[in-house]
């Protein structure tokens, strides 16, 4: 596994987890205005699609050492939803994934984070960040999306 690019990664679904928590926020925790909100609905949507891009490209070591935690697999499925179908979307199923889902995500990826990445049962710290785009993660900038994610090993 590569512990530097899945903490990398991990990074960039912590972001997008807040994103949508910012949005919460913003807009308020009312279905009726999530539902009835287009830019509301677009906004949280948008962000669970990039989290469920980025669980596609996390190796598949890190995935099988923390599926008993998350399941990898129907965030993958949930993007290939919104990218094939998207104005099939069940907006109650999206609501409750945001509401519900990912506060648990974002407090799985701040852990994550903070120990380090797990790899076979050990956890490891890294060392340094390779990304070239934690600056931007850092400074509250947007992150990159993963068809712009550059993680040298």
């Amino acid at each position: 596994m590569d512990n530097n690019r899945d903490k990398q990664i991990v990074l960039h679904i912590k972001s997008y987890c807040e994103d949508i928590a910012k949005s919460l926020q913003r807009f308020g925790e009312e279905y009726e205005v999530f539902a009835s909100d287009i830019d509301y609905f677009n906004s949280v949507s948008m962000s669970i699609m990039q989290i469920g891009e980025l669980s596609g490209i996390l190796s598949d070591s890190f995935k099988e050492d923390t599926n008993d935690e998350l399941q990898w697999s129907l965030m993958r499925g949930m993007r290939n939803m919104y990218a094939h179908e998207y104005k099939k979307m069940d907006k109650s199923i999206i609501w409750e994934t945001a509401t519900k889902d990912i506060p648990n995500l974002l407090r799985f990826c701040e852990r994550i984070i903070e120990k380090g990445v797990s790899t076979g049962g050990s956890v490891h710290a890294c060392d340094k960040d390779l990304s070239p785009y934690n600056a931007q993660l850092e400074s509250g900038g947007r992150s990159a999306g993963p068809d712009e994610l550059r993680i040298e090993s």
